[in-house]
């Protein structure tokens, strides 16, 4: 028997649960987690013991098997096969358990994923653009898929027609533009490799989709207000507060804060390499403040067992990269911290841009600094200028008249 963070493991796990314990600290996990890990080994361990097995027997049969026990026992954690996922891992990469059985790939599963190569490999995506067209296009692809190959009669121009006004009827106007473009590549792709005898890109409906509204930026004291919602004397509270500078001060994406590594970050110089929409790489000046503030948070908040070279890593164990969707979180959580209701990162790239344009920038400037394709882009940002819009306006044929 041996005893590890107070639980008593007998069994095949026996030889493994020191060994798991330092995998799990290297891996960021707290004591507390660990100790809740042993607590399932030592279940484990004695529970294959009974069925006469050892952890050469552990194949996604026998987990399901011990899940589903565990369950009907009562427990309350550790009722899922993803929850034995890190032993499971420990386990086969020292070659003590059965290596993960290959998945069959469907046919639909082997198109998509084809799509998905070209996506990345041709076409240059990054890899969550490329996961948002694979996505798109899946139902249209199981949809035309029969048995191990795609119905060439059933990719026609009515088909394409069809899909895509099913998906106006439930979605709203930007999700369709984004999902039509997504079917156009397809499409596109299917014609190049032969899939299809004709180039059907160009059955895919336009959908007219243009905001007339203005950019929703926030007043310079909400943005105050959310980064004094961050807790400095936490890790947490560092990580969150880089983040949110970064977006509203240098007019940031998500994505582009998510996807920042340690070497972009060019303290000699200055400057911070982004890499934006359809691979566009910029080096940026990095401003004093943010630079403090994100220099706090790798000195004192960013976990030494970080997995990757991310700068914003995931608080809770195992530290890999945050997403762009965890950076979307992390705004929203501040702006219900500061009681500001629901905001997500964008807004503060809006409120980057406005602020911007309320000191005196001009548009071409603030086009620079967003990185925008085209100045139309930015163009939208003349209409929060009311100010200057009247010197432009008409006057009104009475006042001519008078």
């Amino acid at each position: 028997m041996m005893d590890v963070l107070g639980a008593r493991v007998v069994g095949p796990l026996e030889p493994h649960a020191r060994g798991y314990v330092e995998y799990l600290g290297g891996r960021g996990y707290t004591v507390m987690t660990r100790r809740q890990h042993m607590t399932l080994v030592a279940h484990l361990s004695r529970w294959l013991a009974r069925e006469g097995l050892d952890t050469a027997d552990l194949t996604t049969g026998v987990v399901v098997r011990y899940v589903g026990q565990r369950v009907s026992a009562g427990y309350r954690t550790f009722r899922s096969h993803g929850a034995l996922g890190p032993l499971l891992s420990y386990l086969r990469g020292a070659g003590a358990a059965p290596a993960r059985p290959p998945v069959a790939v469907s046919t639909v599963d082997a198109r998509v994923e084809r799509f998905r190569s070209y996506l990345l490999a041709e076409r240059g995506l990054r890899p969550n653009v490329a996961g948002f067209y694979v996505t798109s296009v899946r139902p249209f692809v199981a949809g035309v898929a029969v048995d191990d190959a795609v119905d060439a009669v059933g990719v026609s121009a009515q088909a394409v027609i069809t899909f895509v006004s099913g998906l106006a009827g439930s979605l709203a106007p930007k999700t369709v533009q984004g999902r039509a473009s997504a079917l156009r590549s397809l499409l596109r792709f299917w014609f190049l490799d032969g899939v299809t005898d004709a180039d059907l890109s160009v059955a895919v409906p336009k959908i007219a989709h243009r905001p007339t509204g203005l950019p929703k930026a926030l007043p310079a004291g909400q943005v105050t207000a959310l980064l004094a919602s961050c807790d400095t004397s936490s890790a947490n509270g560092l990580r969150n507060l880089a983040i949110l500078s970064m977006l509203a001060r240098m007019g940031l994406r998500a994505g582009e804060v998510a996807g920042l590594r340690l070497d972009d970050l060019d303290w000699r110089h200055g400057e911070v390499v982004v890499r934006g929409k359809g691979g566009r790489v910029d080096r940026l000046p990095l401003p004093a403040d943010v630079g403090q503030v994100l220099a706090d948070y790798l000195r004192a908040g960013r976990p030494g067992t970080a997995l990757d070279r991310y700068v914003f890593l995931r608080v809770k164990a195992p530290h890999h990269g945050l997403t762009s969707t965890g950076v979307t979180q992390v705004v929203d959580a501040a702006a219900h911290r500061a009681g500001l209701g629901t905001i997500y990162a964008h807004r503060l790239r809006h409120s980057a841009a406005t602020a911007m344009l309320a000191a005196g920038a001009p548009l071409v400037e603030i086009g620079q600094v967003l990185r925008h394709h085209s100045a139309l882009t930015t163009a939208v940002y003349a209409k929060v200028d009311i100010d200057a819009l009247r010197g432009l306006a008409m006057p009104w044929p009475w006042q001519v008249a008078r």
